[in-house]
């Protein structure tokens, strides 16, 4: 019960012993004070009422005893003649600041100062409630390696001063990117893992989810926020058919659609009528495409096309480029989309990309040339860190060596449905905006 109940509620705990501390190094130590006690006193009181608010209170308390310990030694210096550095007052709150402990940790933990890995760490961390072991596990990293980042974040913030507070004005527009980003790339990392064994990590996608509803409802005035939530209710409305009993990708075409969630698209279309016209926004709008088809044959592909060249206005990328190639292939064959492909081989952005010759390979088997498409295939199976993309390109060598009548469906054309890549890809690369909106969220 008690571990259960931290995990749930571990995120307002450290955010509320942050407010008052102001370091959230330190109150994550004050939470994990507050487990403690629960530890030794609910076997013996029984869980309270409110365990939630218990947690929360003991850490407040403990983060209240901290800083009068810290004034206390702060008066002794001053009587011994030290000089103490004058704290400013804090800034009056504006009209449009908001009150609440959990968006200040969101945006302190996402803060532009910190790297995307140590952002991602430290939310998971903070706000996911997960152990550092499990975000080794998830992103396939040395535990060490993912501490090492955890810690440096947090001393990162206390050298840089980061104030706990929610930004406003100007300020919060650009911060809130930076906060939207975070969870986009904890999302795409579980819809579509960059390396080892499984094609997916449904917990990741599920701690992003749960992060983006929150942040929609901290912030509901902000239509971005509810065109990244759209972006992954929709998205994640898919999991259940994106993969066989043996774990391997089943593509777009193949996809049983009565496994789609029917109630996380409902939810993501709420989400997108509160959205506004912004990058995450159109990779919504693109992902609605999909929902909307009954059958993978009614999909309105040229739609999709322009809505991947409105991206392409919002945020120019190669990744979103080749995106939009995909969805040509469909709309006007794949001669016009092989131009558009041909154009991105010299880009140096997607220079080990392996979306891109699995992209190129497709469209050249659909136009009968086989052998050109096999070597590509065989390209992009060996850029590929992931083990289930790898058998799905090399299996597709295998049958277009077969049959070079341009069967469609693997990592581009009919297959690819969503992005770049198959069912299984979309863009992986560039950041928010940057494209796959079908397959993969994009990253």
């Amino acid at each position: 019960m008690v571990e259960t109940v931290f995990r749930i509620e571990s995120a307002r705990i450290i955010a509320g012993a942050a407010r008052i501390v102001r370091d959230v190094g330190i109150a994550e130590e004050l939470a994990q004070d507050a487990l403690v006690a629960a530890l030794e006193q609910w076997p013996e009181s029984g869980v309270p009422e409110r365990p939630g608010a218990w947690l929360t209170a003991a850490a407040k308390h403990r983060a209240i005893d901290l800083v009068r310990r810290r004034e206390t030694y702060a008066r002794k210096l001053a009587e011994v003649g030290r000089t103490l550095e004058d704290v400013p007052p804090p800034e009056p709150a504006g009209p449009d600041d908001i009150d609440d402990d959990l968006l200040r940790l969101i945006f302190t933990a996402c803060h532009p100062v910190l790297s995307a890995e140590a952002r991602i760490a430290l939310t998971l961390r903070l706000l996911g409630g997960l152990t550092t072991p499990e975000i080794a596990r998830a992103f396939l990293a040395p535990e060490a390696t993912v501490a090492q980042r955890i810690v440096r974040a947090k001393r990162g913030l206390a050298k840089a001063r980061v104030p706990f507070e929610v930004p406003y004005g100007a300020e919060r527009a650009a911060r809130l990117s930076s906060v939207l980003e975070v969870i986009y790339l904890i999302f795409n990392e579980g819809y579509a893992a960059t390396a080892g064994d499984d094609l997916l990590r449904p917990g990741l996608c599920e701690d992003a989810l749960r992060l983006a509803r929150v942040l929609a409802g901290l912030m509901p005035e902000e239509p971005e926020v509810h065109g990244l939530a759209a972006l992954l209710e929709l998205q994640a409305s898919r999991t259940a058919a994106r993969t066989g009993p043996d774990g391997r990708p089943v593509l777009l075409a193949d996809q049983n659609r009565a496994r789609w969630d029917r109630l996380l698209i409902r939810r993501g279309f709420a989400a997108l009528r509160r959205a506004g016209t912004g990058p995450y926004a159109v990779q919504a709008a693109i992902a609605a495409c999909h929902a909307q088809a009954a059958r993978y044959e009614d999909t309105d592909w040229a739609t999709i096309a322009a809505l991947y060249a409105r991206l392409m206005a919002i945020t120019p990328s190669p990744v979103v480029e080749l995106n939009r190639a995909v969805a040509v292939s469909m709309a006007e064959g794949p001669a016009a989309a092989l131009e558009v492909v041909d154009a991105l081989m010299a880009e140096p952005a997607l220079a080990g990309y392996h979306l891109l010759p699995s992209v190129r390979g497709d469209l050249l088997a659909r136009l009968g040339r086989g052998a050109e498409a096999r070597a590509e295939f065989t390209r992009a199976a060996g850029l590929t860190r992931n083990a289930r993309e790898r058998e799905l390109l090399l299996a597709r060598a295998a049958a277009t060596g077969a049959d070079t009548s341009g069967t469609t469906g693997t990592f581009g054309g009919a297959g690819a449905g969503a992005g770049a890549g198959a069912e299984s890809g979309g863009a992986k690369s560039g950041g928010a905006g940057s494209g796959g909106a079908e397959g993969r969220a994009g990253r």
